[in-house]
């Protein structure tokens, strides 16, 4: 694929890596006059969020059995568990199970994760001239912080209802029976509390907010190597397709392995409860402390439970961050193409 994109997050030039872009247009690329409007930000990255959370919804549901039932075998393994799934449970209620939650927080939270990041990234560099990359994972530990009242509670009912599979599911005794998503609202509020749909909210910072700074930082990384080796594949600013699809993936993708610990830990604290998961359940997490469940997890089943689901984690960060950023780009261009490049009081 020849066609290019121009890129809404400018390359690193403080990494060492000679760059057939000066630094001269860096700066000048990061002047306000060609900044987009803020609303196509907001409008782009919702878009971009929804449709690669979409994409990978099945592989999310795999990793999700691997890593809050750890102990049952026939989820231990990647493609086995995606067909026993897929065969036992279907497609819908089976591998797309807490779908509806998951695209209740997908627009809204992605939507606030860009227009906070692409905020607070131009205030930093063009008004404090602070470096590019300190600038980038601010950028995005903030961007996370602000989108997080969004994404927790819509993450706690999504994987409640992927454990769940089929309602009073044969297959698989999770311990959760909900008819749909407004009675999983309905019956956790009613026997739990409504500060169960925050549960794990820290657990789930603690793995977000690295994971933003890594891919962003990989991604940085990655497109500053791409624009040196392949500068026949470039102009200006922009960088082919595929290598805008390569770099947004392998970005995804090794943040996403890297924080798997912490995303096992995130999955038991949201999930567990005195009934689920019957004989098999795993090792009660009683502490709320990040360490200490790193460690209990550790002691009781060992260094690879700390990576349970890496292999559908890998795969769905690396598809869903690589598609994300490319729709994002994208829808970008369109409505500039179709609105114009100021055409929202909103710019910065």
């Amino acid at each position: 694929m020849t066609e290019s994109l121009s890129s809404s997050i400018p390359i690193g030039y403080d990494q060492g890596i000679p760059s057939p872009i000066t630094l001269e247009d860096s700066k000048t690329a990061n002047n306000n006059d060609t900044h987009t409007p803020l609303l196509y930000s907001f409008l782009a990255g919702g878009f971009g969020g929804a449709v690669g959370d979409s994409v990978m919804h099945s592989l999310d549901t795999v990793k999700t059995r691997q890593q809050a039932a750890p102990n049952i075998a026939k989820y231990k393994s990647m493609i086995p568990a995606y067909s026993t799934i897929f065969t036992q449970e279907g497609f819908r209620r089976g591998l797309y199970g807490g779908y509806t939650a998951a695209m209740l927080g997908s627009f809204p939270s992605a939507a606030t994760f860009f227009i906070t990041y692409e905020s607070m990234k131009r205030l930093m560099i063009d008004r404090f001239g602070i470096n590019d990359t300190v600038s980038f994972l601010t950028a995005g530990f903030l961007g996370d912080l602000a989108s997080s009242i969004f994404y927790v509670p819509s993450e706690v009912l999504k994987t409640r209802l992927q454990l769940q599979g089929k309602y009073n599911n044969p297959h698989f005794n999770s311990g959760y029976n909900y008819h749909g998503l407004t009675d999983a609202i309905k019956t956790i509020v009613r026997q739990e509390g409504w500060q169960t749909l925050f549960f794990g909210y820290r657990a789930t910072l603690v793995r977000d907010l690295p994971f933003s700074a890594l891919q962003f930082a990989f991604y940085e990384k990655f497109r500053s190597w791409a624009y040196y080796l392949s500068p026949n594949e470039t102009t200006d600013d922009n960088l082919s397709v595929t290598l805008e699809l390569a770099t947004g993936g392998a970005a995804g993708g090794l943040a996403g392995t890297l924080t798997t610990p912490l995303d096992v830990i995130k999955t038991r604290i949201q999930t567990q409860s005195t009934s689920s998961m019957g004989s098999s359940k795993p090792e009660h997490l009683s502490s709320p402390s990040i360490m200490r469940g790193l460690t209990l997890v550790y002691r009781a089943n060992g260094f690879t439970a700390l990576f349970a689901g890496v292999g559908p984690r890998f795969i769905w960060t690396s598809v869903q961050s690589s598609v994300m950023l490319f729709l994002y780009q994208l829808s970008l261009k369109n409505l500039e193409d179709t609105f114009g490049s100021k055409g929202s009081t909103m710019s910065a």
